[in-house]
Formats: C-alpha cells, structure tokens, sequence
C-alpha cells in the first residue's frame, strides 16, 4: 500500500534548549501539541517521535501536504516563550515501506526523512512522488542525498501565510544533470547568438528576455540554474542588469547570476560580491568569443561556484590598497588569489601556473593565514579569501 510519509524536525533546536534552559521542555511539549493536533485532524497518524522530530504517516499527500501548511502558518503567528521562534522544516515523500510493530520501515521512510532535513525552518519540501498530485508547487531542482543512491527532484509547497523564500536546500548537491538557462539582453541577434551557442554546448535555454521586468518573469516561471544578464538593459540603459541580479540573488538564491559587461566596472563587481561570491559570474562580452571558456564559466555559476573575468580582477590588483593584509602577499600568492577569484578550482590553478597540487595547496594556506581567514570549511574560506581580496 502507498503511504505519504511526513516527517517535521525543528530548527536550531540545539539553540533554542542552549537560551531557554528547563523552558524549552515546555516549549517542545507546545510545538508537538501543536502539530499533533492539526495531523490528527487532517486524517494522519503518528509513527515517532524522536527529540524534537515527529514521524506522521498519511493515506495520500493531499491531506499530508494541507497539514504541513496549516502548521507552518500556525507556528508563525504563535507567540513564544521568551520572545522566540519556533520554525520547523518539513519533508513529504509518497512511497512503500514494511509495516515493523507500530512503525515503518524501508528506502521510502528514509528519503521522506532526507528531505526533510535538506529544508530550513518554515519551507514544506516534496519529492516528486509526493508534489504530482498537489498544486501549488515550486520545482526547486534534482539533488543528490547522501545515503540514497538516486537524486531526487524536489518541489517546494507555496501556500497563503507560508514564506515562499529559503536558502538553498542543506547537506545536498544539485545533480550533474544538463545545465537550465534563462538569458536576459535588448538585443535579439545577441539573444539569439548566446543561446544558439549554449544549446551546441547542451546547455538549456529555457526562456530569453528582452528586460529586468521579462527576466524576473522567466526566473519566476522556469526557476533556472543561471541567468545570463547584461549589465544594461531598458529603459535607460544604465544599470537596470545589476538591479536585477540583485534581485535574483535575494529572492531566487538557487539561480546562479552571470552578469556580461561591454566595459570594465568593477565598483558592479564588488557590489553583487558584497555577500556572497558563490553561484555569481562577472565577464567581459569579448570573453563570449572563447566559447569553451565561456560555456565553462556558465556551468561554474550554475553549479553555484564563481567566475570573475581576468581583466577585471587585473584593474582590482592595480588598485591603491594601504594597510591591507592582501598586500602581505606575495607575488606568487598574489597569482593563486586572484585565478581563485576567477573561479579556478586548485587543480586548474596548478595546471595554469604550472605547478603541483601540493604546491597550490600549500599557497592556498598562505593566503587563508595572511588574511586571517579563521578555520572553516575549505569552500567557506576560499570564498572569504576572494572578498576580502575585492574589498581591499
């Protein structure tokens, strides 16, 4: 028999029990109340309950997906001890398991709870399987889960009262799959040439734009892996392009921005840098001519990694730069950093540079020391390495 698994787990629990002390007891005894309540009402059955995960089975996602909306909505508007908040991320998966005592088992119980867990407090995530029989979805992408051996498509449910805005998903990768595009230029034979060139690089197109207003549209509708904008657009031509990438950064972090300039402007560059350099491109026209190179750096920032044009970071070297730890560099490390901020893994730094491996890593650890980069994950700190470096 088909089962809709739910599966509801709080978020910065650790957190909240550190500020609350004794109180967040009653605070959990509140929030599984809460949820038990509406499950119940909606037709479900709980399975477990595990610190403060709750395992639910439905007979369908219908009721399961109306359920976890209800409670989202309901989290949101209730006051909490203290002032705080309480928000939970919700994984909802259709599938078979093997009924074990009073509970489940089996593939299908534990894609629900990965799906789960790749969520942020107050988003509702669906498989496929869950989302084909509901409306109100957002495709957001295909990920691979650790531990499940296939990727998963994954939806988002929208509903009145419910934030339709996240982070992208936790502890997953987007799927090697073909690469989705939405391109934004006034120009139609510009259009039409980046788009005939990426489809012979397999690359999707899967929308085209002629302004900020019809990208945003496109963005919205398609939900792509990048979107190629040109820094200016109608009606005046100036910087409605970098307007929008902005846009498209806070609102759809999940699309990957690559900006195309006629001209260097790197005060443009530091600006769209300025949070984050992950899943963010920034290349001259000319650079369109080297299509290898070009089609390259838009699966780079479609797989969320960066691409920043070589002249551009030449004008940011040759900037007046005072006291500032990136002068400590030397001219060596100054050549890692600045192929890091064009996006260079360390294997195509030691290949262009003609270097081993070990001999990168160890320049890579030079620069993270000089700019008192604090231990993080490698990609963290790479990224901070290149802001800083842009800053300065």
């Amino acid at each position: 028999m088909t089962l809709t698994f739910f599966f509801s787990d709080i978020e910065d629990s650790t957190g909240l029990a550190a500020r609350l002390g004794d109180a967040y007891v009653t605070l959990l005894a509140e929030a599984r109340e809460l949820q038990r309540n509406v499950i119940a009402r909606a037709g479900g059955r709980e399975v477990d309950a595990h610190g403060d995960e709750l395992f639910c089975v439905f007979p369908s996602a219908e009721p399961a997906a109306a359920a976890a909306l209800e409670i989202q909505t309901a989290l949101a508007s209730r006051p909490w001890l203290a002032g705080e908040h309480v928000r939970v991320r919700i994984g909802l998966h259709s599938g078979e398991a093997e009924p074990a005592g009073e509970g489940y088992i089996g593939i299908d119980v534990n894609r629900a709870s990965r799906i789960c867990q790749a969520g942020h407090g107050g988003q509702v995530l669906a498989s496929k399987e869950a989302a084909q029989s509901l409306h109100g979805t957002k495709e957001l992408g295909v990920f691979e889960f650790r531990g499940l051996r296939e990727p998963e498509l994954i939806f988002q449910l929208d509903g009145d009262g419910v934030a339709d805005e996240f982070p992208p998903l936790r502890n997953v990768r987007r799927h090697a799959q073909g690469t989705r595009a939405v391109i934004a230029d006034d120009s139609a034979l510009i259009r039409e040439g980046l788009a005939r060139l990426l489809r012979e690089a397999d690359i999707d197109v899967v929308g085209q734009a002629r302004d900020a207003d019809e990208l945003m549209l496109k963005v919205r509708s398609y939900n792509p892996d990048v979107a190629i904008v040109d820094i200016r657009m109608p009606p005046t031509q100036t910087d409605e392009g970098i307007r929008a990438a902005r846009e498209i950064r806070e609102k759809h972090p999940q699309t990957g921005v690559l900006v195309l300039s006629q001209h260097v402007a790197h005060t443009y560059a530091v600006e769209l840098l300025a949070d984050s350099a992950e899943g963010l491109g920034y290349l001259l026209k000319d650079r369109v001519a080297d299509v290898q190179e070009f089609t390259a750096a838009v699966r780079r920032v479609a797989e969320g990694g960066s691409a920043l044009d070589p002249l551009v970071v030449a004008e940011l070297v040759g900037r007046e730069r005072g006291d500032d730890p990136v002068a400590r560099l030397s001219p060596r490390e100054r050549e890692v950093l600045e192929l890091m901020a064009e996006g260079r893994s360390n294997h195509a730094i030691g290949e262009l540079l003609f270097i081993s491996p070990r001999a990168v890593e160890k320049h890579v650890t030079n620069i993270f020391n000089k700019l008192r980069l604090p231990s993080a994950p490698e990609d963290h700190r790479r990224v901070l390495a290149v802001l800083r470096f842009l800053d300065s």
